[in-house]
């Protein structure tokens, strides 16, 4: 029986939900707090509304501090309106293969600069949404690089080591049966690197599927039924066995990739991963849905500009 489809919000809809700032605040404070305000300093419940919101729409009556929905939170001390923070909000969630920072200013009447430092920020929330803990009994791993080619750098830029995957950064993710992926950065690709980071999300006794690499040998012996599909010699399927799901994905970030962003520095590119796989993952969500579980891990989640260029 086919899955129904998500059900989607336009943007004509969108702006008739949240018309004005009053709205999107609302919302942001439904999402956060339900029925009653709670302090984002010392989480108490005993508030009280301040007369004109000023100089902050509460007061805690316990540690007597000002607070918003904002605070204790990524939207900390940001002063763009929460109605741009929805919409950008919605932009990431309805373009499958992301947004650019440029056409994100257009699109909220704000510098570039200020819409890359939104987008990261709201990347950082989806951080938090990363599936912990083990998979299904069947899952596929691959690895792939991500990175410009060596012969389109500048010649200030070539590090003049060879072609392939030199000055890319490796990436190594899984997909289980329920189609769910999870997928990260990582230093490099041996044996310990790639044995390690199945160790973390695939359950021992079961199946893993990979490709011929010979960091996935000895996988059998840490408790795992490793079928292995061999890639250089045409074999792309044996016995049913495939990683044809985890490579689709890889398809859809270099897509994002080349088409979208252009440039994923090594710095961030652990946030962009994770956007295509939180997106991928609350593909059947719909977008109200997916708003919302963004809202709901914004919560001790703080992002400063200077630690996002320093860190």
């Amino acid at each position: 029986m086919p899955q129904p489809k998500p059900e989607t919000l336009s943007t004509f809809e969108f702006f008739q939900k949240f018309p004005d700032e009053e709205a999107a605040r609302k919302f942001f404070e439904a999402r956060r707090w339900g029925d009653e305000p709670v302090c984002g300093h010392c989480g108490s419940v005993s508030v009280t509304e301040c007369k004109d919101h000023k100089p902050m729409p509460y007061r805690c009556k316990d540690c007597r501090k000002h607070f918003s929905v904002r605070t204790g939170s990524v939207l900390a001390e940001s002063r763009l309106p929460l109605i741009k923070w929805l919409l950008a909000i919605y932009m990431l969630t309805s373009a499958r293969k992301g947004i650019p920072s440029t056409q994100m200013a257009r699109e909220l009447g704000i510098t570039q600069k200020s819409a890359w430092f939104l987008a990261q920020r709201i990347r950082e929330t989806w951080l938090k949404g990363q599936g912990g803990g083990d998979m299904g009994d069947q899952t596929q791993v691959d690895e792939t690089y991500v990175g410009g080619k060596e012969r389109n750098k500048h010649a200030k830029k070539k590090l003049h080591a060879g072609r392939g995957t030199v000055g890319k950064t490796a990436v190594v993710g899984i997909r289980d049966q329920h189609g769910e992926v999870r997928a990260t950065p990582v230093k490099d690709t041996t044996g310990e690197t790639l044995k390690s980071f199945v160790g973390q999300h695939a359950p021992k006794g079961g199946t893993v599927v990979t490709d011929s690499h010979k960091g996935y040998l000895g996988l059998d012996q840490q408790g795992y039924m490793h079928l292995r599909v061999n890639h250089s010699v045409g074999e792309f399927v044996r016995d049913m066995a495939h990683t044809n799901g985890i490579e689709s994905f890889w398809a859809l970030l270099k897509r994002g990739h080349y088409g979208i962003y252009h440039y994923m520095s090594p710095k961030h590119l652990h946030r962009y991963v994770n956007e295509f796989s939180f997106r991928h993952n609350t593909a059947q969500a719909g977008t109200m849905n997916f708003i919302n579980m963004t809202i709901e891990q914004m919560a001790d989640k703080r992002l400063t500009y200077k630690g996002l260029i320093n860190g």
